[in-house]
Protein backbone atom coordinates (compact mmCIF):
# COMPACT_ATOMS: atom_id res chain seq x y z
CA UNK A 1 0.00 0.00 0.00
CA UNK A 2 1.69 2.62 -1.03
CA UNK A 3 -0.88 5.63 -0.80
CA UNK A 4 -1.30 7.40 2.63
CA UNK A 5 -3.49 5.44 5.07
CA UNK A 6 -7.30 7.00 5.19
CA UNK A 7 -7.75 7.57 8.95
CA UNK A 8 -11.26 7.91 10.60
CA UNK A 9 -11.79 9.00 14.02
CA UNK A 10 -14.57 8.56 16.08
CA UNK A 11 -14.87 10.92 19.04
CA UNK A 12 -13.93 14.87 18.77
CA UNK A 13 -12.13 15.28 22.42
CA UNK A 14 -8.82 15.83 23.75
CA UNK A 15 -8.08 12.15 22.58
CA UNK A 16 -9.10 12.85 19.05
CA UNK A 17 -7.03 15.68 18.77
CA UNK A 18 -4.07 13.84 20.10
CA UNK A 19 -4.89 10.95 17.66
CA UNK A 20 -5.45 13.25 14.59
CA UNK A 21 -2.24 15.15 15.06
CA UNK A 22 0.01 11.84 15.17
CA UNK A 23 -2.16 10.70 12.38
CA UNK A 24 -1.08 13.18 10.09
CA UNK A 25 3.02 13.40 11.50
CA UNK A 26 2.40 9.45 10.66
CA UNK A 27 1.55 10.56 6.69
CA UNK A 28 -1.84 9.30 7.06
CA UNK A 29 -4.94 11.32 5.83
CA UNK A 30 -7.06 12.32 8.31
CA UNK A 31 -10.73 11.33 6.40
CA UNK A 32 -13.48 11.69 8.34
CA UNK A 33 -14.35 12.21 11.80
CA UNK A 34 -17.78 11.31 14.06
CA UNK A 35 -18.78 12.61 17.50
CA UNK A 36 -21.51 12.34 20.02
CA UNK A 37 -24.08 14.22 17.54
CA UNK A 38 -23.51 15.70 14.36
CA UNK A 39 -23.15 19.04 15.72
CA UNK A 40 -20.08 18.09 17.85
CA UNK A 41 -18.75 16.08 15.08
CA UNK A 42 -18.50 18.86 12.32
CA UNK A 43 -17.16 21.29 15.34
CA UNK A 44 -14.68 18.60 15.37
CA UNK A 45 -14.05 17.91 11.93
CA UNK A 46 -13.23 21.53 11.29
CA UNK A 47 -11.28 22.18 14.09
CA UNK A 48 -9.22 18.74 13.81
CA UNK A 49 -8.68 19.38 9.93
CA UNK A 50 -10.89 16.29 9.05
CA UNK A 51 -11.43 15.97 4.84
CA UNK A 52 -15.25 15.38 5.95
CA UNK A 53 -17.72 15.10 9.38
CA UNK A 54 -19.85 11.94 9.07
CA UNK A 55 -23.55 12.33 11.80
CA UNK A 56 -22.73 9.28 13.87
CA UNK A 57 -20.19 6.10 14.87
CA UNK A 58 -22.55 3.74 12.14
CA UNK A 59 -21.95 5.71 9.08
CA UNK A 60 -18.46 6.45 9.73
CA UNK A 61 -17.75 2.58 10.35
CA UNK A 62 -19.65 1.41 6.86
CA UNK A 63 -18.49 4.43 4.68
CA UNK A 64 -16.17 2.14 3.40
CA UNK A 65 -13.22 4.12 2.84
CA UNK A 66 -11.38 4.19 5.59
CA UNK A 67 -8.36 1.62 6.11
CA UNK A 68 -7.94 2.39 9.90
CA UNK A 69 -10.37 3.78 12.11
CA UNK A 70 -9.40 5.57 15.93
CA UNK A 71 -11.35 4.89 18.49
CA UNK A 72 -11.18 7.88 21.05
CA UNK A 73 -15.32 7.47 22.21
CA UNK A 74 -16.32 7.52 26.05
CA UNK A 75 -14.87 3.67 27.86
CA UNK A 76 -18.51 2.01 27.24
CA UNK A 77 -18.60 2.47 23.56
CA UNK A 78 -15.30 0.71 22.63
CA UNK A 79 -16.37 -2.52 22.38
CA UNK A 80 -19.47 -1.51 20.07
CA UNK A 81 -17.41 1.21 18.02
CA UNK A 82 -14.27 -1.54 18.08
CA UNK A 83 -16.41 -4.55 16.49
CA UNK A 84 -18.58 -2.42 14.13
CA UNK A 85 -15.15 -1.32 12.66
CA UNK A 86 -13.69 -4.60 12.43
CA UNK A 87 -16.75 -5.63 11.02
CA UNK A 88 -16.03 -2.98 7.89
CA UNK A 89 -13.19 -4.51 7.68
CA UNK A 90 -10.87 -1.78 9.13
CA UNK A 91 -7.43 -1.83 11.12
CA UNK A 92 -8.05 -0.14 14.58
CA UNK A 93 -6.73 1.69 17.39
CA UNK A 94 -8.65 1.84 19.92
CA UNK A 95 -7.94 4.17 23.27
CA UNK A 96 -7.67 2.71 26.52
CA UNK A 97 -9.37 0.93 28.53
CA UNK A 98 -9.90 -1.43 25.43
CA UNK A 99 -13.35 -2.03 27.39
CA UNK A 100 -14.39 -1.81 30.50
CA UNK A 101 -14.65 -5.86 31.42
CA UNK A 102 -12.21 -8.43 30.46
CA UNK A 103 -14.52 -10.29 28.74
CA UNK A 104 -15.30 -7.83 26.39
CA UNK A 105 -11.79 -7.23 25.85
CA UNK A 106 -11.43 -11.04 24.64
CA UNK A 107 -14.07 -10.76 22.63
CA UNK A 108 -12.42 -7.86 20.69
CA UNK A 109 -8.98 -9.76 20.93
CA UNK A 110 -10.62 -12.73 19.19
CA UNK A 111 -12.93 -10.34 16.86
CA UNK A 112 -9.32 -8.35 15.41
CA UNK A 113 -7.95 -12.05 15.05
CA UNK A 114 -10.57 -13.59 13.27
CA UNK A 115 -10.82 -10.25 10.72
CA UNK A 116 -6.91 -10.49 10.22
CA UNK A 117 -6.46 -6.86 11.03
CA UNK A 118 -4.16 -4.42 13.00
CA UNK A 119 -5.63 -3.95 16.46
CA UNK A 120 -3.28 -1.44 18.64
CA UNK A 121 -4.00 0.20 21.82
CA UNK A 122 -1.71 3.58 23.08
CA UNK A 123 0.06 2.70 25.59
CA UNK A 124 2.27 5.31 24.46
CA UNK A 125 4.08 5.69 27.33
CA UNK A 126 6.54 2.78 25.53
CA UNK A 127 7.53 5.43 23.04
CA UNK A 128 9.40 7.57 25.04
CA UNK A 129 13.06 6.72 23.95
CA UNK A 130 14.42 7.01 27.28
CA UNK A 131 11.49 4.45 28.73
CA UNK A 132 13.32 1.87 26.10
CA UNK A 133 16.99 2.88 27.01
CA UNK A 134 15.47 1.79 30.60
CA UNK A 135 14.29 -1.66 29.07
CA UNK A 136 17.60 -2.14 27.28
CA UNK A 137 19.87 -1.97 30.30
CA UNK A 138 17.56 -4.29 32.23
CA UNK A 139 17.39 -6.92 29.38
CA UNK A 140 21.34 -6.53 28.83
CA UNK A 141 21.49 -7.29 33.29
CA UNK A 142 23.14 -4.13 33.42
CA UNK A 143 20.82 -3.42 36.70
CA UNK A 144 21.79 -7.21 37.67
CA UNK A 145 18.42 -9.32 39.35
CA UNK A 146 15.57 -7.16 39.73
CA UNK A 147 14.70 -7.44 43.31
CA UNK A 148 12.24 -4.37 43.68
CA UNK A 149 10.21 -1.27 42.22
CA UNK A 150 8.79 1.53 42.94
CA UNK A 151 6.26 3.36 40.75
CA UNK A 152 3.51 6.06 40.45
CA UNK A 153 1.24 7.98 38.25
CA UNK A 154 -0.36 11.23 40.16
CA UNK A 155 -2.11 13.90 38.94
CA UNK A 156 -4.91 16.77 40.60
CA UNK A 157 -7.27 17.32 37.65
CA UNK A 158 -10.10 15.31 39.90
CA UNK A 159 -8.98 17.53 42.88
CA UNK A 160 -12.03 19.01 44.36
CA UNK A 161 -15.82 17.54 44.84
CA UNK A 162 -16.82 19.80 42.02
CA UNK A 163 -14.00 18.62 39.77
CA UNK A 164 -16.17 15.79 37.06
CA UNK A 165 -15.80 14.19 33.99
CA UNK A 166 -17.71 11.41 32.51
CA UNK A 167 -15.43 9.10 33.46
CA UNK A 168 -16.35 9.26 36.82
CA UNK A 169 -20.09 8.30 35.74
CA UNK A 170 -19.74 4.13 36.17
CA UNK A 171 -22.18 3.71 33.23
CA UNK A 172 -19.85 5.82 30.95
CA UNK A 173 -16.09 5.10 32.46
CA UNK A 174 -16.38 1.89 33.74
CA UNK A 175 -15.88 0.08 37.51
CA UNK A 176 -12.78 1.36 38.06
CA UNK A 177 -11.55 5.08 36.97
CA UNK A 178 -8.13 6.03 38.27
CA UNK A 179 -6.86 2.47 38.03
CA UNK A 180 -8.29 1.75 34.83
CA UNK A 181 -7.47 5.28 33.20
CA UNK A 182 -4.04 5.56 34.40
CA UNK A 183 -2.92 2.44 36.30
CA UNK A 184 -3.53 0.84 33.51
CA UNK A 185 -0.48 2.81 31.77
CA UNK A 186 1.51 2.09 34.92
CA UNK A 187 1.40 -1.24 35.00
CA UNK A 188 2.15 -1.70 30.68
CA UNK A 189 5.68 0.29 31.64
CA UNK A 190 6.45 -1.62 34.51
CA UNK A 191 6.30 -5.15 32.75
CA UNK A 192 7.53 -3.54 29.48
CA UNK A 193 10.49 -1.88 31.06
CA UNK A 194 11.17 -4.97 33.42
CA UNK A 195 10.99 -7.59 30.91
CA UNK A 196 8.15 -9.30 33.62
CA UNK A 197 4.76 -10.06 34.34
CA UNK A 198 2.98 -9.28 37.22
CA UNK A 199 2.19 -12.20 39.00
CA UNK A 200 0.27 -11.78 41.99
CA UNK A 201 -1.54 -8.23 43.42
CA UNK A 202 -3.03 -6.80 46.55
CA UNK A 203 -4.94 -3.57 46.41
CA UNK A 204 -6.82 -0.85 48.17
CA UNK A 205 -9.00 1.78 46.42
CA UNK A 206 -11.02 4.92 47.97
CA UNK A 207 -13.16 6.97 46.79
CA UNK A 208 -12.74 10.32 48.36
CA UNK A 209 -15.63 12.05 46.67
CA UNK A 210 -19.27 10.06 46.84
CA UNK A 211 -20.71 12.63 44.47
CA UNK A 212 -19.33 15.10 41.67
CA UNK A 213 -21.35 17.96 40.37
CA UNK A 214 -24.66 16.65 42.03
CA UNK A 215 -24.09 13.02 40.53
CA UNK A 216 -23.54 9.88 42.62
CA UNK A 217 -19.58 8.65 42.30
CA UNK A 218 -18.47 4.86 42.86
CA UNK A 219 -15.40 4.14 40.87
CA UNK A 220 -12.42 4.77 42.96
CA UNK A 221 -10.13 8.05 42.91
CA UNK A 222 -6.73 6.42 44.52
CA UNK A 223 -5.59 3.07 44.20
CA UNK A 224 -2.19 1.45 45.91
CA UNK A 225 -0.89 -1.96 45.24
CA UNK A 226 1.47 -4.27 46.17
CA UNK A 227 2.62 -6.24 43.40
CA UNK A 228 5.02 -9.41 43.05
CA UNK A 229 6.33 -9.92 39.25
CA UNK A 230 7.44 -13.47 38.17
CA UNK A 231 11.19 -13.38 38.83
CA UNK A 232 9.94 -13.00 42.46
CA UNK A 233 10.76 -8.79 42.63
CA UNK A 234 8.08 -6.88 44.81
CA UNK A 235 6.95 -3.32 44.40
CA UNK A 236 4.86 -0.77 45.16
CA UNK A 237 2.46 0.94 42.71
CA UNK A 238 0.52 4.52 43.75
CA UNK A 239 -2.05 6.12 41.35
CA UNK A 240 -4.04 8.97 42.51
CA UNK A 241 -6.03 11.13 40.43
CA UNK A 242 -6.30 14.01 43.88
CA UNK A 243 -2.59 14.99 44.23
CA UNK A 244 -1.97 18.36 44.58
CA UNK A 245 -0.04 20.03 41.61
CA UNK A 246 0.92 16.65 40.08
CA UNK A 247 -0.41 17.02 36.26
CA UNK A 248 1.05 14.03 34.58
CA UNK A 249 3.64 12.47 36.92
CA UNK A 250 4.42 9.17 35.98
CA UNK A 251 7.54 7.81 37.72
CA UNK A 252 9.06 4.15 37.18
CA UNK A 253 12.25 2.98 39.53
CA UNK A 254 13.77 -0.59 39.14
CA UNK A 255 16.00 -1.90 42.23
CA UNK A 256 18.21 -4.52 40.89
CA UNK A 257 21.59 -5.98 42.05
CA UNK A 258 23.98 -4.10 40.00
CA UNK A 259 21.91 -0.74 39.57
CA UNK A 260 19.19 1.18 39.70
CA UNK A 261 17.22 3.19 36.91
CA UNK A 262 14.46 5.81 37.23
CA UNK A 263 12.12 7.02 34.47
CA UNK A 264 10.23 10.52 34.80
CA UNK A 265 7.70 11.03 32.74
CA UNK A 266 7.38 14.72 33.34
CA UNK A 267 11.55 14.57 32.57
CA UNK A 268 11.08 12.28 29.56
CA UNK A 269 15.11 13.32 28.13
CA UNK A 270 17.19 11.66 30.88
CA UNK A 271 17.36 8.70 33.60
CA UNK A 272 18.40 8.54 37.16
CA UNK A 273 21.18 5.43 37.14
CA UNK A 274 21.96 4.60 40.85
CA UNK A 275 24.87 2.67 42.11
CA UNK A 276 26.48 1.96 45.29
CA UNK A 277 29.15 3.98 44.48
CA UNK A 278 27.47 7.28 43.10
CA UNK A 279 24.69 8.14 40.92
CA UNK A 280 24.18 9.95 37.70
CA UNK A 281 22.12 11.29 35.07
CA UNK A 282 21.94 9.53 31.47
CA UNK A 283 20.57 11.88 28.40
CA UNK A 284 18.82 11.01 25.86
CA UNK A 285 21.17 10.43 22.49
CA UNK A 286 20.60 8.17 19.67
CA UNK A 287 24.07 8.42 18.37
CA UNK A 288 24.97 6.29 21.68
CA UNK A 289 21.71 4.94 22.81
CA UNK A 290 20.30 1.17 22.15
CA UNK A 291 18.79 0.76 18.92
CA UNK A 292 15.05 0.01 19.94
CA UNK A 293 15.69 3.48 21.99
CA UNK A 294 17.53 4.86 18.92
CA UNK A 295 14.40 4.34 16.66
CA UNK A 296 12.10 6.36 17.82
CA UNK A 297 14.19 9.47 18.87
CA UNK A 298 13.52 11.06 15.78
CA UNK A 299 15.14 14.07 16.95
CA UNK A 300 18.94 15.27 18.01
CA UNK A 301 20.07 15.41 21.43
CA UNK A 302 18.99 18.80 23.15
CA UNK A 303 15.57 18.59 20.96
CA UNK A 304 13.31 17.96 23.53
CA UNK A 305 10.74 15.04 22.90
CA UNK A 306 7.15 14.57 24.76
CA UNK A 307 4.25 13.01 25.42
CA UNK A 308 2.58 13.78 21.17
CA UNK A 309 6.08 12.99 19.97
CA UNK A 310 5.83 9.73 21.82
CA UNK A 311 2.07 9.72 20.68
CA UNK A 312 3.09 9.88 16.98
CA UNK A 313 5.79 7.23 17.13
CA UNK A 314 2.89 4.79 18.16
CA UNK A 315 0.64 5.40 15.44
CA UNK A 316 3.68 5.40 13.27
CA UNK A 317 4.32 1.92 13.97
CA UNK A 318 0.26 1.13 14.09
CA UNK A 319 0.45 2.46 10.21
CA UNK A 320 3.49 0.65 9.11
CA UNK A 321 1.96 -2.77 10.66
CA UNK A 322 -0.83 -2.06 8.59
CA UNK A 323 1.68 -2.02 5.34
CA UNK A 324 3.32 -5.17 6.17
CA UNK A 325 5.66 -3.97 8.90
CA UNK A 326 6.46 -5.73 12.33
CA UNK A 327 7.58 -2.79 14.42
CA UNK A 328 9.15 -4.10 17.59
CA UNK A 329 7.02 -3.55 21.03
CA UNK A 330 4.06 -2.04 19.70
CA UNK A 331 1.56 -2.28 22.07
CA UNK A 332 -2.05 -4.41 20.66
CA UNK A 333 -5.60 -5.24 21.51
CA UNK A 334 -3.49 -8.40 23.88
CA UNK A 335 -1.71 -5.87 25.91
CA UNK A 336 -5.50 -3.87 26.17
CA UNK A 337 -6.34 -7.26 27.64
CA UNK A 338 -3.67 -7.91 29.69
CA UNK A 339 -4.78 -4.25 31.30
CA UNK A 340 -8.54 -5.03 31.56
CA UNK A 341 -7.50 -8.64 33.43
CA UNK A 342 -5.44 -6.38 35.82
CA UNK A 343 -8.37 -3.89 36.27
CA UNK A 344 -10.34 -6.34 37.58
CA UNK A 345 -7.83 -8.04 40.15
CA UNK A 346 -7.28 -4.65 41.57
CA UNK A 347 -11.28 -4.66 42.39
CA UNK A 348 -11.55 -7.81 43.47
CA UNK A 349 -8.44 -7.41 45.92
CA UNK A 350 -10.01 -4.38 47.00
CA UNK A 351 -13.51 -5.53 47.72
CA UNK A 352 -11.66 -8.30 49.56
CA UNK A 353 -9.75 -6.02 51.51
CA UNK A 354 -6.87 -6.05 49.93
CA UNK A 355 -6.30 -10.30 49.38
CA UNK A 356 -3.76 -11.07 47.21
CA UNK A 357 -4.71 -12.27 43.71
CA UNK A 358 -3.29 -13.91 41.24
CA UNK A 359 -2.48 -12.04 38.20
CA UNK A 360 0.24 -14.61 36.49
CA UNK A 361 -0.63 -15.24 32.62
CA UNK A 362 -2.52 -17.92 31.59
CA UNK A 363 -1.55 -18.58 27.85
CA UNK A 364 1.41 -18.45 26.16
CA UNK A 365 0.72 -14.92 24.66
CA UNK A 366 0.61 -13.71 28.18
CA UNK A 367 3.89 -15.12 29.65
CA UNK A 368 6.12 -12.27 27.86
CA UNK A 369 5.56 -8.84 26.98
CA UNK A 370 7.73 -9.38 24.04
CA UNK A 371 5.66 -11.93 22.48
CA UNK A 372 4.87 -11.38 18.56
CA UNK A 373 0.85 -10.48 17.89
CA UNK A 374 -0.64 -7.87 16.20
CA UNK A 375 -3.99 -7.91 17.74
Amino acid sequence: MNRPLRAGFIGGGFMAAVHTRASRAARGHVTALASSTPERGEQAARALGAERAEPDAHRLTTAGDLDIIHVCSPNHLHTEHTLAALAAGAHVICEKPLATTAADAERLVHGAREAGRVAAVPFVYRYHPMARQARSLVAEGRLGTVLTLDAAYLQDWLLGPDDTNWRADPQAGGASRAFADIGSHLCDLVEFVSGQRIHRLAARTRTVFSERGGTEVTNEDTAALLVELGNGALGTLLVSQLAPGRKNSLTLELHGTRQSVRFEQERPEELWIGSRDGSRLLLRDPATAAPDSARVSVLPPGHALGYQDAFTAFVTDVYDAVQGGHPEGMPTFADGLRAARLTEAVLASAADHGTWIDTAPDTARETSPDAEDRT
